[in-house]
């Protein structure tokens, strides 16, 4: 597994610090051993994410991993046996901050915002991550990319698209669930393919982007939602590089 790789790789790390392997300095040098790898193993991911984002990751190799990062290959291979184990490490660190990501994004409370503030404090946050972490579509979506990155991908898309689901139930509550349904996949669909024409552009480009696909979603849910919850059109708020 690329965690046990890399928990070996740490101690190896910090051995070049030093630190004695007999721990006769006591628990510090362990610590500080495990600090080390941590910090390594972090260098490399940044690394990969940059090489990944640049190159696609078909192409990408570990020796271009560790040329970014400013290591030896060795240095990488104490960590990681293949680019493969550096991409689920990658992938399941993004991930889990996607999931931290669209938690806070489908907060309970947002359900009690008008529909036009709702979709800001929905989509804000989702597309800041993309935008921050554009490894994280890379790793998504290639057809050459690990069966398991996929696959919890996958998982985590059909969570979503339930929690959309609950989203829009609150604001059409007298709407059968199979048409609630159609509308969520729809929402879903049109936010996949906005954030990849907000992905292919950048600064105020970007931004104009970002209200384009406000813009679509408010009216194609405005007149489902009704008046009670009508606002303005949304904005987009988001300083993005």
């Amino acid at each position: 597994m690329p965690e046990a790789k890399a928990n070996k790789g740490a101690a190896t790390d910090g051995a070049d610090d030093g630190s004695t392997a007999d721990g006769a300095s006591g628990p510090a040098r362990p610590r500080r051993r495990q600090a080390r790898g941590e910090a390594r193993i972090a260098q490399l991911l940044r690394a990969a994410a940059d090489v990944f984002c640049t190159s696609g990751y078909t192409a990408s190799s570990t020796n271009a991993i560790a040329r970014e990062a400013g290591v030896s290959p060795g240095t990488l291979y104490q960590f990681f046996p293949n680019k493969e184990a550096i991409a689920v490490e990658l992938g399941d660190r993004l991930l889990d901050r996607w999931r931290d990501t669209y938690g806070a994004a489908f907060a309970q409370s947002h359900t009690e915002l008008p529909l036009d503030g709702m979709l800001d404090a929905v989509l804000d946050p989702l597309i800041a991550f993309n935008c921050e972490n554009p490894a994280f579509s890379v790793l998504m979506h290639g057809s050459e990319i690990p069966g398991q990155i996929t696959e919890a991908h996958d998982t985590l898309h059909a969570t979503m698209l339930t929690r959309v689901e609950s989203v829009l139930a609150d604001y059409l509550p007298d709407v059968p669930a199979p048409q609630i349904h159609r509308i969520a996949e729809m929402a879903f669909m049109v936010f996949k393919a906005g954030l990849d024409l907000i992905m292919a552009h950048e600064g105020e480009e970007r931004a104009a982007y970002v209200q384009e696909l406000k813009t679509m979603m408010f009216r194609y849910l405005d007149p489902l939602v009704g008046d009670d919850a009508l606002g303005s059109a949304p904005q987009a708020p988001i300083d993005t590089p």
